[in-house]
C-alpha cells in the first residue's frame, strides 16, 4: 500500500500552494497509485506549479523474504552477529596445504551462480585457466539482475567450488586460485 505525503500549505497567505486554483484531485492520485502498482514503482514525486506530491510504497515483506532465500524478517528484532571462532595456529603440514589451496574468489551477494553468460555460451573460466584481477569469472543473478562478478585476485583457477545454476550466499567460496 502506498502512503501519501502532501507538503503542508505555505504559511505565506499569498502562496500559490494555498490557492483554490491548485486543488489536489484524489482521483488523479489514485490513478498514480495504480500506475505505480502496474509498473512496480516504489517512489513517485511530482512538483509543478506549486503542487508537491510524494508517494512512497512500503517494501513488500513477502518479496523481500523470497529474495533473501526465506530468511525470517521480523521488523524491529535485531539479529545477532555470527560468532567467530578463534583462529588457531596450523601445524606445519596443514600450513603447506592451506598455501596450496591459494586465494579464493568469494560471492559478494546472495543469488544464483552461473558459470557462463548464456546457456549456449562457453564458461567464463575453467579449472586451469589463468585469470587476472578485474576479469569476469561468473554471473550471479540477484532479483532478476545479472551481476558480472570480477576476480579480485590473479592466478590460475585450481577449483570451481559451486555447481552451475546453484544458490550462493554472501561470502561463499566460488573459486580457488593459486
Amino acid at each position: 500500500m502506498a502512503s501519501l505525503a502532501l507538503d503542508q500549505p505555505s504559511p505565506d497567505p499569498d502562496s500559490t500552494l494555498n490557492s483554490p486554483d491548485y486543488p489536489v484531485d484524489l482521483e488523479e492520485i489514485r490513478k498514480i497509485v495504480e500506475l505505480m502498482e502496474e509498473h512496480g514503482l516504489s517512489l513517485f514525486h511530482l512538483e509543478q506549479e506549486g503542487v508537491n506530491v510524494k508517494l512512497k510504497k512500503a517494501p513488500d515483506v513477502e518479496a523481500l523474504r523470497e529474495a533473501l532465500g526465506g530468511l525470517a524478517l521480523t521488523p524491529g528484532v535485531p539479529m545477532a552477529a555470527p560468532a567467530t571462532a578463534p583462529v588457531a595456529a596450523l601445524p606445519a603440514g596443514e600450513e603447506e596445504a592451506a598455501a596450496i589451496l591459494g586465494k579464493v574468489v568469494e560471492s559478494p551477494m546472495v543469488g544464483t551462480f552461473y558459470r557462463k553468460p548464456a546457456p549456449d555460451a562457453d564458461d567464463f573460466v575453467q579449472v586451469g585457466d589463468r585469470i587476472s584481477e578485474g576479469q569476469t569469472v561468473c554471473i550471479i543473478e540477484a532479483m532478476k539482475v545479472m551481476n558480472e562478478i570480477k576476480a579480485e585476485v590473479s592466478g590460475t583457477v585450481s577449483e570451481i567450488c559451486v555447481e552451475d545454476s546453484s544458490s550462493v550466499q554472501y561470502g561463499d567460496t566460488l573459486f580457488r586460485v593459486t
